[in-house]
């Protein structure tokens, strides 16, 4: 009943398939609330821009409902011959089957037909009500590649929504009338500006991940390089809210040493001028460089303009992409680092994508020697911003929420054959950055999410362990094993049922998140926490953020077992850094209702608790929350997977 009419898969007639079909058919028809007329529900497609050859991710959203979202089904159409569909990720917490013929009861499943140019889509929410969706939600993640043949301008994603087949979304009450919204992809060119280029001269000294903006004077002038042997500037083209805007910019070379930097100078004026307070995003494409360095020059104005319409500068090279919203370089903060006086116009914002050092890249192959089983992959790369006036210079190193970068892997290499990024620490060491890899047509591509700026690498580290081969938890122990998040006890054993202590939690959850230094110089001192223990810098990181308090009387209890409560209650904490909505006051007493003991939650910990339900995040067992229960290792690597995997990160 829900295939498409085109060539399609035989779904599966038994659960997989025939469970799926039914829900959605007999969930609920309309007209069941009598002459009540539903409100039209609408689901928007983002808008998005994304140059030949690359891939780009579109969120597709519950932009307005009545009632919350049980259950849709969509077949979206699209151009074949400019597009094709990588990935489906669902952003609701599921099992999801990536063909209908896997042997699971899945709530998430698609189809991709990149030949006849279409997907298909099915979700219902097989759990009770408890993964419904909220407006202003996403539904789910479209990862699309254009063609490298593909013309550049706008097509656009289509759905028959005068099928029920192609397009229903109901709620908990009624199948009521929807729309969808959006869904422009606009493609631009797939090469733009460049030249010969290089990297840039670039501080041996390991990376700062930590800190905020810092300032250093004199530097010797705007450019990242003094120039040995200048070329003359020539004018490219940038793209502007996905439209392409000819002579838009500069691009100059400049060599120093063996160091060759490709710098790409915006017209700030032109651009702003264009657009108006209309500015989304100003996309600089910089291909054929190589592995070579190139830094994107716009000045304070310009990123003053894009912060106050919620605009992101884009650098596209062929190293990789770093997807930068303005409002991170908090561009009135840098202006005051730099004595408080200096014109936007004349304070350069510098957005440098640069292979790392010879010395850095042998601080990280010493790094991964002393880790068993551990390889880098591919060569590390350093992504900065920093602001320039007079003489002065500001780095831009840390953000108030998650900031995208990709690394774009080297061809023929087995996307499969990484596990995780990491971030190169002053000290030498290599820690966990959230990371997943995305499949291209020609290059697969590592994207990194971070709240700092830094020197970034990619690793193969596949761990086991001895005692989880038939656990449940072994996908995500191995998982969060091979991203350096948990470690086993040293004989090659885990532990999975084991309580974890509070510092314990702590640490694996920071570890998982990439938070690996305090955000601010602020210290919290805990009557049992020493500053010789292993965990006072977890302890003071999780304060930093916002994430733990401690006890009425000045105390942590590191070492004592943490209770589902307790944990409920740092992880919604987390869901505010990784931008997950919590349950307001009116969904908390239903969340907790689902459960038999729900009433037996304390207050303090009602609202956090709810909230991890309502992600998805924790799950009970028989009926039950039990939320004064101890937290094993195997329920801490589940939870905290479950979290990442929610906001997207891994």
């Amino acid at each position: 009943m829900l295939q498409p009419q085109k060539k399609r898969p035989k779904m599966r007639k038994t659960m997989s398939g025939l469970i799926m079909l039914t829900l959605l058919s007999s969930l609920v028809a309309p007209g069941l609330a009598g002459a009540y007329t539903a409100k039209n529900s609408q689901v928007e497609f983002s808008d998005v821009s994304v140059q030949a050859g690359k891939t780009v991710h579109l969120p597709v959203t519950l932009k307005e409902a009545e009632y919350p979202v049980k259950a849709y089904n969509m077949q979206i159409d699209f151009d074949k011959a400019a597009l094709e569909v990588v990935r489906i990720t669902p952003r609701t917490y599921s099992t999801i089957a990536s063909s209908p013929e896997e042997e699971t009861t899945p709530e998430f499943q698609y189809y991709i037909n990149n030949e006849e140019g279409w997907v298909r889509i099915i979700w219902v929410d097989l759990t009770g009500n408890n993964h419904l969706i909220d407006t202003g939600e996403q539904m789910f993640d479209l990862e699309i590649q254009a063609k490298s043949s593909a013309v550049p301008g706008k097509t656009k994603l289509t759905v028959n929504q005068a099928d029920s087949e192609h397009w229903r979304v109901n709620t908990i009450d009624e199948s009521p009338p929807s729309e969808m919204l959006g869904g422009t992809i606009t493609i631009t060119a797939a090469s733009s500006g460049g030249g010969n280029s290089g990297s840039p001269s670039t501080p041996d000294t390991g990376s700062s991940s930590g800190g905020g903006s810092s300032v250093s004077s004199p530097v010797s002038s705007s450019a990242p390089t003094t120039s040995s042997t200048p070329a003359a500037a020539k004018g490219v083209d940038i793209y502007v809210n996905g439209q392409k805007k000819e002579q838009s910019a500069t691009a100059s070379t400049s060599t120093s040493g063996n160091k060759v930097t490709t710098t790409i100078h915006v017209d700030n004026n032109k651009v702003i001028n264009q657009v108006g307070s209309g500015l989304r995003s100003v996309l600089l494409p910089v291909t054929g460089t190589g592995t070579n360095a190139v830094v994107g020059e716009l000045n304070g104005k310009l990123i003053k303009t894009m912060e106050d319409s919620n605009a992101e500068v884009i650098i596209q090279t062929d190293t990789g992409t770093y997807t930068l919203p303005a409002s991170q370089i908090k561009v009135d903060q840098v202006v005051k680092q730099l004595g408080g006086s200096a014109p936007l116009e004349d304070v350069t914002i510098q957005i440098t994508i640069a292979p790392s050092s010879d010395t850095k890249k042998a601080v990280l192959e010493a790094a991964a020697s002393k880790m068993s089983n551990t390889t880098v992959v591919g060569a590390p790369v350093d992504f900065e911003v920093k602001a320039v006036y007079n003489g002065q210079q500001v780095d831009v190193n840390r953000f108030n929420a998650y900031v995208e970068r990709s690394i774009t892997l080297p061809k023929d290499t087995d996307g499969s054959k990484i596990t995780t990024g990491v971030v190169l620490q002053a000290d030498g060491t290599m820690l966990h950055v959230p990371t997943k890899v995305i499949k291209g047509e020609v290059n697969d591509a590592a994207v990194i999410n971070s709240l700092t700026n830094s020197t970034y690498a990619l690793i193969y580290h596949p761990t086991t362990f001895s005692d989880i081969s038939s656990h449940w938890s072994r996908t995500d122990v191995e998982d969060l094993a091979s991203r350096l998040v948990v470690e086993g006890q040293g004989d090659h054993t885990f532990a999975p049922d084991r309580s974890i202590t509070r510092a314990e939690f702590t640490a694996v959850l920071l570890r998982g998140l990439g938070l690996h230094s305090p955000e601010n110089d602020v210290t919290t001192t805990f009557t049992d926490v020493s500053s010789d223990s292993w965990y006072e810098n977890e302890v003071q990181t999780a304060v930093s953020y916002g994430l733990i308090s401690g006890y009425t009387d000045n105390s942590f209890r590191p070492n004592s077992e943490i209770s589902r409560a307790e944990a409920m209650t740092i992880v919604s904490r987390a869901m505010k850094l990784v931008d997950l909505a919590k349950a307001d006051a009116s969904e908390t007493a239903a969340l907790l209702g689902a459960y038999s003991d729900g009433s037996k939650v304390q207050a303090w910990a009602a609202e956090p608790a709810a909230s991890a339900i309502k992600q998805g995040l924790v799950q009970g067992a028989d009926g039950k929350l039990m939320a004064d229960a101890d937290v094993s290792r195997a329920q801490t690597a589940a939870i905290v997977k479950r979290l990442l995997a929610k906001a997207g990160l891994i």
